[in-house]
């Protein structure tokens, strides 16, 4: 008997095979979930594809998070093949790559607006046509992903880390709203992992160095650590938890000021 025998995963943001969204698929199939999975566009078509099918997973689309037709499209689908669903996790997150070049003053407009859309207001987009499906499942949840830029100043982040601030005060309201109909949202702040996304941030091999220095665990996470911190947010394992931001990154973010 598996944990999530029986449930319904919708998972957003699937980029290829080492991307957080991708490993918690496997581990919730793993624990006897149906998993369903979405990707950005056509460019990661052939890539999502072949991992589908490791999972069985049936429903399998692309999303451009920014375009309400496409995220209505995947919810009918989901609600024509599955009547309901229990768990959803958002894995997407998206800036410019010049705005994580120059000094955060430097950001433009245009870079704010599709950093913050992108990342945090599609949250709210992706939970609101969620909510009629998970109303009345019991232990229904949502679960995204933030870091530590969102809290405290990460080098060449910049408007990644306003983005994710702004997540992660949309999660608490999400949790307040979403609470009365039993669907818990929380956030998981994941260490920096070698993703698609964290290699286009420059500087990114010496963030590693410092957390595996520093961090009480002397080491820099992998998937598989926040995987299974998804997996108990999004299992009855958590049932009492909503409105929180775990962190998963080897205890890095307790470290202030310490001495050898």
């Amino acid at each position: 008997m598996g944990l999530l025998d029986g449930k319904k995963a919708l998972i957003f943001g699937v980029a290829n095979d080492k991307s957080i969204a991708w490993v918690t698929a496997e581990i919730l199939a793993a624990e006897g979930a149906e998993v369903a999975l979405t990707y950005a566009g056509d460019a990661f078509e052939s890539r999502v594809e072949p991992l589908a099918k490791q999972t069985g997973a049936k429903i399998v689309l692309p999303c451009d998070v920014t375009k309400d037709s496409e995220i209505k499209k995947v919810f009918q689908t989901v609600q024509e093949e599955w009547g309901g669903l229990d768990m959803l996790i958002h894995s997407v997150a998206f800036a410019k790559k010049e705005e994580l070049k120059n000094d955060f003053i430097s950001t433009s407009r245009e870079g704010f607006n599709i950093a913050l859309e992108v990342s945090a207001y599609s949250l709210i987009a992706i939970a609101r046509e969620a909510l009629p499906l998970m109303e009345g499942r019991g232990d229904a949840s949502i679960t995204t992903l933030t870091y530590l830029g969102a809290q405290r100043v990460v080098k060449n982040y910049n408007v990644m880390g306003v983005a994710k601030a702004a997540l992660e005060a949309s999660v608490k309201y999400l949790a307040y709203d979403m609470g009365r109909y039993g669907i818990r949202v929380n956030a998981l702040s994941a260490g920096p992992l070698r993703t698609l996304a964290a290699m286009g941030i420059p500087g990114f091999r010496d963030i590693l160095n410092v957390v595996q220095r520093m961090a009480p665990l002397k080491r820099n996470i992998n998937a598989d650590d926040v995987a299974k911190s998804a997996l108990y947010l999004a299992s009855p394992l958590s049932s009492g938890v909503t409105g929180e931001t775990l962190y998963v990154d080897s205890g890095f973010h307790a470290i202030g000021i310490v001495e050898k």
